[in-house]
């Protein structure tokens, strides 16, 4: 009940009574008034002296916030990374989001005959690679406005560099969930992007096969797809990841 209390707290718009929270919960407030006085004692919540109202507290945001950096993106991948290279037999890189791009964390080499891949540590550009153009799709929208207004740079002569037509491009991605960037960042050179999703619905990082252009087609097989999207999702899901949350930040 107490966990309970302090979920609908914390995706609450505003403060909460007693009466909201135990017609929310269908328990009687004498039951929620218990729980309440327990939680406020500790720290995890905190009542407004004026309204009598409650809301989360210092210490439920501290215990969030080091839950947050104590979960490694690499590491809760891992076993995920593998699952996706030994279905469709390509490299498999995992990136988290900067300021500048997308720095690659780890790599799975694939297993055909030819390995192409990109180093960890490196980062890819926001808009010449999969992984930066799924993610310029999936963050919020003054982010990406942001990134958009900067100078484009023409890395190859496939690199899209008008304005409109990236944002419409960043649109159609936004609608399917998944990006590829063949021959933009380097020619002969492809990959097939989806974004990653923290536990509070923000970006966490992105999750995508790199093979050569003969292998990852435009568009791209539609079982690949499928692969990424669903390593994608088993990795948000490990996270803590619920969609709900995503579509509760889309409207605050």
């Amino acid at each position: 009940m107490a966990l309970s209390i302090l979920e609908n707290l914390a995706f609450a718009q505003d403060d909460v009574g007693v009466t909201e929270l135990s017609g929310a919960l269908k328990t009687t407030k004498s039951r929620i008034h218990r729980h309440l006085r327990t939680l406020l004692n500790l720290g995890y919540i905190m009542q407004s002296p004026k309204t009598e109202r409650y809301r989360i507290g210092i210490r439920l945001i501290e215990l969030g916030k080091a839950a947050a950096e104590s979960t490694d993106l690499s590491g809760v991948a891992q076993a995920f990374m593998r699952q996706l290279r030994d279905e469709t037999g390509h490299a498999v890189i995992i990136g988290q989001v900067e300021d500048e791009g997308i720095r690659i964390l780890n790599k799975l080499s694939g297993k055909l005959a030819i390995d192409v891949g990109v180093r960890p540590g490196s980062v890819l550009g926001y808009v010449t690679s999969a992984q930066g153009k799924v993610a310029l799709a999936a963050m919020a929208p003054t982010a990406a406005k942001t990134i958009l207004q900067k100078p484009l740079e023409q890395v190859t002569e496939y690199t899209i560099t008008d304005r409109k037509a990236l944002i419409s491009h960043i649109d159609d991605i936004r609608k399917r969930g998944w990006a590829t960037a063949p021959n933009e960042g380097m020619l002969g050179l492809n990959a097939l992007a989806c974004p990653i999703f923290s536990a509070g619905g923000e970006l966490a990082g992105t999750i995508a096969i790199v093979g050569l252009t003969q292998y990852i087609k435009t568009p791209p097989d539609p079982k690949q797809i499928d692969a990424v999207i669903r390593a994608a999702e088993a990795i948000s899901d490990a996270l803590g990841y619920d969609p709900e949350s995503r579509s509760r930040n889309a409207h605050s």
